[in-house]
């Protein structure tokens, strides 16, 4: 029987799971979606964590930490750092197997360090040492802050996941910080052959605000000019990601790149992330079907993970109909639209819900320690 899952790792692509919980790793599912469905890696952020910590899987563990006298942030990092290196363990065959270019399982720093450059690179440090994996990812915001974070710890070989990039100009500064620091090391005498980092390109969310934008201008415009405005709908997620994988292909085609490269350098490969439809009216499987292609990973949460594995169509996709992607930013821009605007609130946005997701995964766990010892912390 086919699987939908299985055939995107044919055209280069390799599927990752927006999602980590205790059970998932202990029932057996995360090994049987491994096996089963080809599933190469793991992500996790704040969001994923609240949603984690919610029940009472965790009980045992917050009472035991809670009993060592650590505080609720404390014991939550402690759960996120264990389910993480559970998790690692669980794909280290994929890691092994792949050479180290599959089989990653991503944790985010603190998203209240997004703005501050020392205590990012700190924490990551802390994070990468604390797991101890060798397919862990540090997880830090693509924020003009996070930049030289980012590129001191590729620097340092620790392995990195740049989240919440929006544009192009945020990809490019990443792409050229993995570069420069592989530089910086290969010209240091240090090995650059097992550098891990994806960059996570973020494409639902740019629909969900600028459709919103488009549906503003809509009220106020004449009928010859509504019809415009309505076919530029639900296209930007996807056109702003080809764009992106353009610049990337131009990369690893240059001479710079060559250099690495023949020095056993793997490449910062693009992930997609926010691939799940949040508009009804749109294809539930758009931004995965839409964004196929080599070097590429896709993380997907379980319901679109569920629903591409059901009906998904694969095909090469990523670097067909260049032209009409970049004639889309054209549009958008002749209507109006600041792109700038909007992927400057989209990572501010995303930042502050991140923050708010941490915060609250925290305050849950603080919760749930008070209830399991009587005393508040």
């Amino acid at each position: 029987m086919s699987n939908s899952l299985r055939e995107l790792l044919e055209l280069g692509q390799s599927v990752w799971l927006d999602l980590i919980s205790r059970d998932l790793i202990s029932s057996g599912t995360l090994a049987r979606m491994i096996a089963e469905d080809g599933l190469r890696g793991m992500t996790s952020n704040p969001s994923i964590f609240q949603k984690a910590v919610s029940g009472n899987a965790y009980d045992e563990e917050i009472a035991a930490l809670a009993a060592e006298g650590l505080d609720g942030t404390a014991i939550f990092d402690r759960l996120a750092v264990a389910d993480v290196s559970a998790a690692c363990d669980a794909f280290l065959p994929v890691y092994e197997e792949s050479g180290g270019r599959d089989g990653f399982v991503s944790i985010e720093v603190s998203p209240d360090l997004a703005y501050d450059t020392g205590r990012t690179l700190d924490e990551a440090r802390r994070l990468f040492a604390a797991v101890g994996r060798p397919n862990v990812l540090i997880k830090i915001p693509g924020t003009p802050e996070g930049l030289p974070a980012i590129y001191q710890a590729l620097r340092e070989g620790i392995n990195i996941n740049i989240t919440l990039l929006f544009s192009l100009e945020q990809y490019l500064a990443v792409a050229d910080a993995y570069v420069r620091a592989l530089e910086d090391r290969h010209a240091a005498g240090e090995p650059i052959d097992q550098a891990a980092s994806v960059a996570s390109f973020f494409v639902s969310r740019s629909d969900s605000l600028v459709d919103s934008l488009l549906d503003e201008k809509l009220e106020q415009a004449g009928e010859q000019e509504r019809a415009r405005l309505a076919d530029l709908h639900g296209k930007l997620g996807v056109a702003n990601s080809k764009i992106v994988y353009e610049h990337f292909a131009e990369l690893l085609a240059g001479e710079r790149w060559a250099r690495l490269a023949a020095a056993g350098a793997p490449p910062q490969r693009v992930l997609w992330a926010s691939t799940s439809t949040k508009n009804p009216a749109y294809r539930d499987v758009l931004y995965v079907e839409e964004l196929i292609g080599p070097d590429t990973v896709n993380t997907l949460p379980e319901a679109t993970y569920e629903a591409f594995k059901d009906h998904g169509v694969v095909a090469r996709t990523v670097d067909r109909d260049l032209d009409a992607a970049h004639a889309h930013m054209e549009a958008l821009a002749a209507a109006g639209i600041d792109i700038d605007a909007a992927n400057a609130k989209l990572l501010a946005d995303g930042v502050d819900l991140f923050i708010a997701a941490f915060d609250k995964a925290v305050d849950i766990v603080a919760g749930r320690r008070a209830e399991l010892t009587g005393s508040a912390g």
